[in-house]
């Protein structure tokens, strides 16, 4: 089964705790203190893999975790680092945030390896903290949390020229006789589910990639039938090839047709109609009725004002389709060759960093501070000890909750409680 999109969880690994130890051995009858750091967590990679095509694993694996960092040990042993996570996808692959839709990396062109998210630091032993006036330091400093997200995979396929149309309008026989392609065809709707790349090679070495873009339908812009599927392998194109069924086999209007996919193109995407278009009137060899207005000269009078040729082509003979070929290559040696690559657009906001905390005074004047940020710091904070109350100290206020405190009014003598634990406010 052919999967071009996928919901997964992924999660660094958290560092490892530092230390806390005390230099014990015959002889040494005050040993200081020898607590070891901790290893730091495992980073989550995403890589490219030639060898892949689809993204079919990631249907059946959807949590992915680095491995965490370990503790520190006794006589400044440090703790082992958590190894890296490599997770590989095909190229082309888009990696969004799950809610924003945010693009936070495109692994096509250059871009084979990236670092999604980091790995937490570990956490220093109590060996760090030894100074001249507290030489018996009892605590160590915890290891940096993991990070984690939920992300959306899109494999949007990489080509020059892309067959747009409607199912059955010839775009496989197209592919397979112009190109090394050899997808499967036959005349049900929907034969096509997943895109075909072919390469067309031309004289003195010329060429490009030629993508089959499974059949459209009307409404595909909206997420009728596999509309988003297909439609999102179109983006990454430079030419634009309409393939239509020139002699209406199937009762189709080859005008209409192609008026009705620009519509979806522009309901997905507007930018995408600003790229080259040709049409190709296919099935030629297959029209009969020579009195009315050919279908092709009906093609030419509508979309030739437009600047959007038409050439007729029968991809079973073989007629016309040289035209058509020498035609795109001239349009790709005249546009833009940059690949359209899409830039990031999410940056991953570390949750430590930024813990969220309240500060609140109370009817009986008692001032409440709390939230994530202050009960993480009551977690490896000793304020039993005078140095360890020194950097609480410090803590309140490079996180500017002495200056809310401010604000709010409270003066020297003024309780403040956090979680459990009151003291007196003094400057």
């Amino acid at each position: 089964m052919f999967a071009d999109s996928a919901k997964v969880y992924i999660r660094s690994g958290k560092g490892g705790d530092g230390h806390v130890s005390f230099r014990r051995e015959l002889y040494v009858a005050a040993g200081g203190p020898d607590g070891g750091d901790g290893g730091r967590g495992g980073d989550v990679i995403f890589e490219v893999d030639d060898g892949l095509n689809t993204l079919t694993d990631f249907r059946h694996v959807r949590k992915y975790v680095a491995q965490d960092g370990q503790p520190g040990g006794k006589r400044r042993c440090h703790g082992a680092d958590g190894e890296d996570l490599v997770i590989r996808v095909p190229e082309g692959t888009v990696i969004k945030e799950f809610e924003s839709g945010k693009v936070i990396a495109d692994m096509s062109g250059e871009n084979r390896r990236e670092v999604i998210l980091k790995g937490g630091k570990g956490g220093l032993g109590n060996m760090h903290f030894a100074t001249s006036t507290m030489q018996v330091p009892k605590y160590a400093q915890p290891g940096q949390p993991a990070q984690e997200l939920w992300l959306t995979l899109e494999l949007k396929v990489i080509a020059d020229v892309g067959l747009v149309g409607f199912p059955n309008v010839g775009k496989s026989t197209l592919l397979s006789r112009v190109s090394n392609a050899r997808p499967k065809i036959a005349n049900y709707h929907f034969t096509t589910l997943n895109p075909h790349l072919g390469v067309v090679d031309l004289d003195e070495g010329q060429g490009f990639v030629m993508a089959d873009i499974p059949g459209l339908i009307e409404g595909a812009s909206q997420g009728v039938g596999l509309g988003h599927d297909f439609l999102r392998h179109i983006e990454r194109t430079r030419v634009l090839i309409h393939v239509v069924d020139a002699a209406s086999t199937e009762g189709r209007d080859p005008v209409a047709d192609i008026h009705a996919i620009n519509e979806e193109l522009r309901a997905y995407n507007p930018e995408l109609l600003t790229r080259p278009q040709v049409i190709a009137a296919n099935k030629t060899d297959a029209i009969w009725n020579e009195e009315e207005e050919s279908p092709v000269d009906r093609l030419k009078k509508e979309f030739e004002p437009q600047g959007i040729p038409v050439y007729p082509i029968s991809a079973v003979t073989g007629q016309g389709v040289k035209e058509l070929l020498y035609r795109v290559q001239e349009i790709l040696r005249t546009t833009d060759l940059k690949p359209v690559i899409f830039e990031r657009e999410y940056e991953y906001q570390f949750q430590a960093e930024n813990l969220p905390y309240t500060v609140e005074r109370t009817d009986d004047g008692v001032f409440v501070v709390e939230g994530p940020k202050i009960e993480k710091m009551l977690g490896y904070t000793n304020l039993d000890s005078e140095k360890g109350f020194r950097f609480f100290q410090q803590f309140l206020k490079d996180s500017g909750i002495l200056a809310d405190l401010e604000k709010l009014g409270i003066a020297e003598g003024d309780t403040v409680r956090m979680y459990g634990l009151e003291f007196d406010y003094y400057k």
